[in-house]
């Protein structure tokens, strides 16, 4: 998922020309703007801790692109696309480490487990 600081500054293009570049294929794809269920359901993992808040406010602040992203190992290699959670830590190259201007603001959320992406997908996409 783009988050709304990634929309917000035009990313979307290029997050999808990294995504194809590494031989992981777009199924779906839709812009939307998410509502407080939907962004409390998405970050339910980290209910109850300080940053809760903070990610479910961001999401909620501007239109996101939410994307179902097939391929071997496509995971794993989103994951790598993506980089670290923290951009100051994140690896030049990645998304995060080239765009993102803070831990909330890191431009992308990627699921981090087959089980995540399967919850993930749930929310975002029908059967």
């Amino acid at each position: 998922m783009v988050k709304p600081d990634g929309v917000a500054k035009g990313l979307t293009d290029e997050i999808v020309a990294r995504i194809k570049r590494a031989g992981l294929k777009i199924v779906s794809k839709r812009r939307m703007r998410l509502n407080r269920a939907f962004a409390e359901k998405l970050y339910s993992v980290h209910q109850g801790k300080d940053f809760f808040g903070h990610l479910v406010e961001h999401v909620l602040s501007g239109e996101v692109v939410v994307m179902l992203v097939e391929g071997e190992k496509a995971i794993t290699r989103m994951r790598e696309l993506t980089g670290a959670t923290d951009p100051a830590k994140a690896a030049k190259g990645t998304i995060r480490g080239d765009f993102g201007s803070s831990i909330t603001e890191n431009i992308i959320h990627a699921a981090d487990s087959a089980e995540s992406a399967e919850r993930e997908m749930r929310i975002f996409f029908k059967p």
